[in-house]
């Protein structure tokens, strides 16, 4: 095996005898044969896009089946399999549906098909695996590191611009755009006549998409559950209720399940990225939904084992379950891992069926308590803008000096505790905007207000910095700026998986320069494309807080 998808990768170089994430060898040879089918699937989507020949349930199919080949999402090997032979069945009969179109209309395609369009999809797991090691980017290397290195940048961001529509989806939010963009992306990767500069121009699709797919959710969860609203959430646990904890990021699975423990004296608590769902109106309104337990997704196995009841796992950032409570933790949508009980999803219209969730948690002990106190959430877009007076006040006054957008992952390496001591650092006068489980390492840090206004900003789940970019834009009209970059606005952003990416790649779409990315540079940028990026849009490497707070407050 061979992967650097994630920022945690083994020397920051990548993982041969298993992930640091838990994926063991057959699951990664696994995942990257399902990713050898889903580009051939894509390259046969762009045949039908051009013969006008639509499939959308094969759209929706292939961001579903890429998500599950993010970090930390699916880890089991039968439905990896499985995926992988729908894959190749839908490639075949959509395949099927183009040909006989273009011989209807007397028309023949330019280039022959990719060999993974049209080669054989026979086989059981273990063929599967043993093709994934052998067809992988990895073991077959474009000559030209390079134009390797763009093929990786442009499938990662594709993979979480698949994990954002499929998040969207849920929620009867869809963009055929989109879905078509991702067959196109995808494809490009398997296409030897594009140039590097070709390439380049795809990755900055990418990142226009990213910003679409963002503000598609935002619509979605903003008009299923109300706009985000400043919500203090408590961290501490009712000790004399069971409970049920919600982790990942979907926000429907976490309604449905409200709904269902409605009058059961069961707790809902959220985990990792569930946080900011405190903030919706909607979700916020069930006086059940007790409160945030623990702290971000690499913390769960200390966090899971003390919470004595049962676990929902709704999107990525699972870990390898331990036996101390591998008997009640769950999985639904793309999650799986071998061996765990999973949600079925629901039937169009219906709810999804988390029974065995709460007759478990009827027969549970109350979770033990973490900690104490609560921490303030909700400052998404609507809820800055509302305030944009007294932010624009302070701004004018020089009472806010600088804003700081620290978004993005947190992770389990030592070297994260750099944002804290950049959040510590940071003068009174300026702001911290925030999205995403990186948070986690200052959000409960006491750090003050500036004018009534908290000095942490939270706008909620990394899809959220979509927030933080309206925020921006709007200040910038505000105060008469030509651009964001001519804001009093510095970016830290933090990685970690596939999304962070995706929101990389949006952010550079934007225009936006100067931006800090840690706490390593991705491994599968090469040096010439690394370079390209500090050149073109001055990205640059962390360094100490003290060295990096000094030069974000001259604006460097």
């Amino acid at each position: 095996m061979f992967c650097y998808q994630c920022q945690e990768t083994t020397k920051n170089d990548g993982c041969v005898i298993r992930g640091i994430c838990g994926k063991d060898e057959q699951v990664a040879n696994l995942q990257d044969y399902l990713l050898y089918a889903l580009k051939g699937l894509a390259a046969v989507g762009v045949r039908a896009q051009e013969s006008a020949v639509t499939d959308p349930q094969t759209d929706i199919f292939l961001a579903q089946a890429l998500f599950a080949t993010l970090t930390n999402v699916n880890f089991d090997p039968k439905r990896i399999y499985d995926l992988t032979v729908e894959a190749f069945a839908r490639r075949n009969a959509l395949r099927a549906r183009v040909h006989a179109t273009r011989q209807a209309n007397g028309t023949k395609c330019a280039s022959p098909l990719p060999a993974a369009s049209t080669c054989s999809a026979e086989g059981n797991s273990d063929v599967y695996a043993t093709l994934g090691a052998t067809l992988s980017p990895h073991a077959n290397p474009h000559p030209d590191i390079d134009i390797q290195s763009m093929r990786e940048l442009i499938t990662y961001g594709v993979k979480g611009l698949a994990a954002y529509a499929d998040h969207a989806y849920v929620l009867d939010h869809g963009s055929p755009d989109l879905l078509a963009f991702i067959h196109q992306a995808l494809a490009a990767t398997l296409d030897d006549s594009l140039t590097l500069g070709d390439l380049i121009g795809i990755s900055m699709r990418c990142g226009e998409h990213g910003v679409s797919a963002m503000a598609l959710l935002d619509a979605a969860n903003t008009s299923r559950f109300g706009h985000p609203e400043p919500t203090q959430v408590s961290l501490g646990v009712c000790a004399n209720a069971p409970g049920i904890l919600v982790s990942g990021h979907d926000l429907l699975d976490l309604y449905d399940l409200l709904r269902q423990t409605e009058g059961t004296g069961i707790k809902v608590y959220t985990h990792g990225e569930l946080l900011p769902a405190h903030a919706y109106p909607v979700l916020k309104s069930f006086v059940h939904l007790a409160g945030n337990y623990g702290s971000a997704w690499w913390e769960q196995q200390r966090d899971f084992a003390a919470f004595n009841g049962p676990i929902l796992m709704t999107t990525n950032c699972i870990q390898t379950p331990r036996e101390s409570y591998k008997d009640h933790i769950f999985t639904t949508g793309m999650v799986g891992f071998d061996g765990i009980a999973h949600i079925a999803d629901r039937a169009p219209g219906g709810q999804k069926d988390f029974g065995p969730l709460i007759a478990l948690a009827m027969t549970s002990q109350p979770p033990l308590e973490l900690e104490t106190g609560s921490v303030l959430v909700g400052f998404a877009r609507k809820a800055v803008l509302d305030n944009a007076g007294a932010v624009l006040d302070a701004v004018k006054s020089g009472a806010i000096k600088r804003f700081v957008v620290m978004a993005g992952c947190d992770g389990r390496q030592k070297e994260r505790e750099y944002y804290t001591d950049v959040a510590q650092a940071l003068p009174q006068d300026t702001i911290i905007l925030t999205a995403g489980c990186a948070k986690y390492r200052y959000n409960k840090l006491n750090l003050g207000t500036i004018g009534g206004l908290p000095r942490i900003l939270d706008a909620g789940q990394c899809n959220d910095c979509y927030s933080l970019v309206a925020v921006a834009q709007a200040l910038a009209a505000a105060v008469g700026a030509e651009h964001i970059n001519d804001l009093p606005i510095s970016y830290d952003i933090a990685w970690y998986e596939q999304k962070a990416v995706l929101v990389l790649l949006s952010l550079l779409h934007l225009g936006v320069k100067g931006i800090r990315l840690g706490p390593t540079l991705p491994a599968f940028l090469s040096p010439n494309v690394a370079a390209f990026l500090v050149e073109n849009f001055a990205i640059k490497g962390i360094a100490t807080a003290e060295q990096d707070v000094a030069a974000m407050m001259v604006g460097a």
